[in-house]
């Protein structure tokens, strides 16, 4: 099984990809773990250490993945 982060901040653009893109992945082959960075402003740290920089965002095994553009994590904290 293959672990994934994906961190939003559940703005429209956020939820629509958190939405299309997580119902997408194979639930056999990922392990996906939603990260809501506007209710959990303390994963922010964790995000950008993982090499985000914008939300919606999907990390897997290390390799981040930015979808269109909701927010930067500068303006999330």
């Amino acid at each position: 099984m293959t672990n994934a982060t994906f961190y939003h901040a559940g703005c429209p653009v956020c939820v629509t990809a958190e939405q299309r893109l997580v119902a997408a992945l194979d639930p056999a082959k990922f392990c996906v773990k939603i990260v809501h960075l506007g209710q959990e402003r303390a994963q922010v740290a964790n995000a950008r250490a993982a090499g985000v920089r914008s939300v919606p965002a999907l990390v897997v095994e290390g390799t981040v993945f930015h979808i269109n553009h909701g927010a930067d994590l500068t303006v999330l904290g």
